[in-house]
């Protein structure tokens, strides 16, 4: 896998040994500052609003009780049926 260019998290994350460790490894931060921050870090807004419909999927996935319980042994499985609710939910959209 490549390595990832940015990480998307919420305000809880606004750290600084957090950001430091990122940028070490070239990761991009988009990661909102918290309210108590004198001097808040800039914010890719068009990226952060992504984070919301990753969010809205996995609130979608965990709906289906076989997906949030992982009643399925093998991960094939497991895996497949991920891929039907993933496909199910986007049709629903």
């Amino acid at each position: 896998m490549p390595p990832p260019r940015r990480l998307i998290a919420d305000k809880a994350y606004d750290a600084d040994g957090l950001r430091g460790w990122l940028e070490a490894r070239h990761i991009r931060a988009v990661i909102p500052s918290t309210a108590s921050r004198t001097i808040p870090y800039p914010l890719n807004r068009k990226a952060y609003a992504r984070r919301n419909l990753i969010e809205r999927l996995f609130c979608r996935l965990k709906n289906w009780r076989r997906i949030a319980t992982r009643y399925d042994r093998l991960a094939q499985n497991y895996l497949a049926a991920l891929a039907l609710v993933a496909v199910a939910s986007a049709r629903a959209e």
